[in-house]
């Protein structure tokens, strides 16, 4: 393998659906905001008040509390009881995963929590297609990132558990079959229609996983494994964020603690060739994502000095460059509202 890189030194509520206008709109500071035709909303898990936020691309500067229209939707499942037996209260701490899909024509986001909590909701009505628990207490196995499978079922990254697990979500919204497979640092997953596997991206290595057995007691087998670029020989690279490239078919965003990279999937290639790499691609990515109708990437990296190191109150736009703002946030994980 050639690798092509370098290194640089509460309570649900709904608020409305979504859609994106034109134009200039001015933000609860006042800020007016040009901004192309069409820009995505964005969705966010916002862990400093333990929910996840749809934002108004629109305003540069989010501030719910003085201006609550800039909240398009937003979901925690504290004090739901669709989500009870689910003990929200302890499991749903550090929201950390919250990606839209369609599924058999209806809207879905797909949500973790550090704590032990992992969902799929539905769009707009919070409604539980299923909800599962991973661990508590000291067998905490941190869910990163979850994914829902063409059967219905759902897959969950655990990076703490070092293992992926697939559910027979399909069964019900409490249905809790699995099968397990290890994967050390386990923190991204995205299932590719085209190819019909499950990509998994942990510590060291990006996965692919063939999903055979039957949808009612499903299996998962490692088809091949590709090992991540590393900074410093002997170093774990780190990775974290696995998301596909919407504007290039064929390639998937992969961050690590050092860079930002796209994969090549047929080339088996880790690439930096991207627009925009040499602004896009720095240290600790949390999430990355492009809108392939327009060319703009969005990202988000912890900043410093806020309450949690991870956290972020920024949202970085690239291709142009700009950014968005959340005033009093902890944002872990931002991404473009493309429902697909």
């Amino acid at each position: 393998m050639s690798l092509d890189f370098h290194f640089r030194s509460r309570r649900g509520v709904l608020l409305g659906a979504a859609a994106a206008g034109a134009g200039i709109a001015f933000g609860a500071a006042g800020q007016a905001t040009a901004r192309p035709r069409g820009i995505p909303p964005v969705l966010v898990t916002e862990q400093a008040g333990r929910r996840l936020l749809l934002l108004d691309p629109r305003v540069s500067v989010w501030d719910p509390a003085a201006e609550p229209s800039v909240v398009r939707w937003a979901f925690s499942p504290l004090g739901d009881a669709r989500y009870r037996d689910l003990v929200p209260e302890t499991s749903w701490v550090y929201p950390d995963e919250a990606k839209v899909r369609r599924y058999r024509g209806r809207t879905f986001v797909l949500t973790t929590a550090s704590f032990g909590f992992a969902a799929v909701v539905e769009y707009p009505s919070g409604r539980r297609y299923w909800a599962g628990g991973l661990g508590a207490g000291d067998d905490l196995f941190n869910p990163h990132s979850a994914e829902i499978l063409p059967d219905g079922n759902v897959a969950v990254a655990c990076s703490t558990g070092a293992l992926v697990r697939l559910f027979a979500a399909s069964l019900g919204p409490h249905a809790g079959r699995y099968v397990d497979a290890e994967l050390k640092g386990a923190h991204g997953l995205h299932w590719d229609d085209a190819r019909e596997v499950l990509w998994a991206v942990g510590d060291d290595e990006l996965v692919a996983y063939e999903v055979a057995g039957r949808r009612v007691r499903p299996t998962l087998r490692q088809r091949f494994a590709v090992p991540l670029p590393v900074a410093t020989p002997g170093r774990t690279a780190g990775g974290h964020d696995l998301f596909p490239v919407l504007g290039r078919p064929g390639r998937l965003w992969v961050t690590t603690n050092a860079a930002v990279f796209q994969y090549d999937i047929a080339r088996r290639v880790f690439v930096r060739d991207f627009p925009g790499a040499e602004e896009i691609s720095r240290s600790s990515v949390k999430a990355v994502g492009d809108d392939p109708r327009t060319g703009r990437v969005l990202s988000n990296a912890p900043e410093p000095g806020l309450e949690k190191t991870w956290w972020t109150t920024t949202v970085d736009l690239h291709r142009p460059t700009d950014s968005r703002k959340l005033v009093d946030g902890g944002i872990y994980k931002a991404r473009w509202w493309l429902p697909r």
